[in-house]
């Protein structure tokens, strides 16, 4: 029997073969943006959630989204796991600038965009924290045997690696905005910008974030 099931699968930074790539502008302006790439969603393969994903249901996702892209649309992305499958500006991180297929994986790239949430992840890949990503969509899940079928992507979120095996992600998002001084550090963002002595405070006040949430 199979069930229309919310599904997360989250990847650590080792697990999703994570590369950091930073781009000049093609205005020539000087400007380089930083991206995120690696794998996005395993197929053919049990994972820690118990579930398989067939490398072909992955396949149709992946096209679905490429179509998305190809037409104009942006996918955007959070940081950490909402609990649906709505988009929340206010956590928009970065979005999605190609998938493809290699092997029965799903790959990805993911622009990181100047906004709040953006430039505390950068910030936070900048100081070595090795954030992963979660794959965020439905499908079908067989309750024999795991398999999912009629499979849909919605986005790719940036998470925090877990400091242990079976631990869930910690919420940056939730745990900036209740630590110390947390909405002065957002605001903060905010103002980044190209701002040099902006940023080498924002990224010492990350440091103190990180530590606190022991990512």
């Amino acid at each position: 029997m199979a069930r229309n099931t919310y599904l997360k699968e989250h990847l650590s930074f080792t697990q999703a073969e994570v590369k950091l790539l930073s781009e000049e502008a093609a205005d020539g302006s000087g400007k380089k943006t930083l991206y995120m790439e690696g794998i996005c969603i395993q197929g053919d393969k049990r994972n820690a959630n118990e579930r398989i994903y067939p490398a072909h249901e992955i396949a149709k996702a992946v096209q679905t989204i490429t179509e998305q892209l190809r037409t104009g649309h942006s996918v955007l992305g959070e940081v950490d796991h909402p609990d649906d499958l709505k988009i929340n500006l206010d956590r928009v991180s970065h979005m999605i600038d190609k998938m493809w297929m290699n092997g029965a994986d799903g790959y990805g790239k993911l622009k990181i965009l100047p906004t709040p949430m953006g430039e505390l992840v950068k910030t936070m890949l900048d100081s070595g924290v090795k954030l992963g990503v979660s794959s965020r969509g439905s499908g079908n899940v067989n309750d024999h045997n795991g398999h999912v079928s009629d499979f849909e992507i919605v986005t790719v979120d940036v998470v925090a690696q877990p400091s242990a095996p079976d631990a869930y992600p910690t919420a940056i998002y939730e745990g900036l905005l209740n630590m110390k001084h947390g909405h002065k550090l957002f605001e903060m963002a905010k103002e980044a910008g190209q701002d040099n002595k902006v940023q080498r405070y924002l990224k010492g006040e990350v440091m103190k974030l990180i530590k606190e949430l022991k990512i």
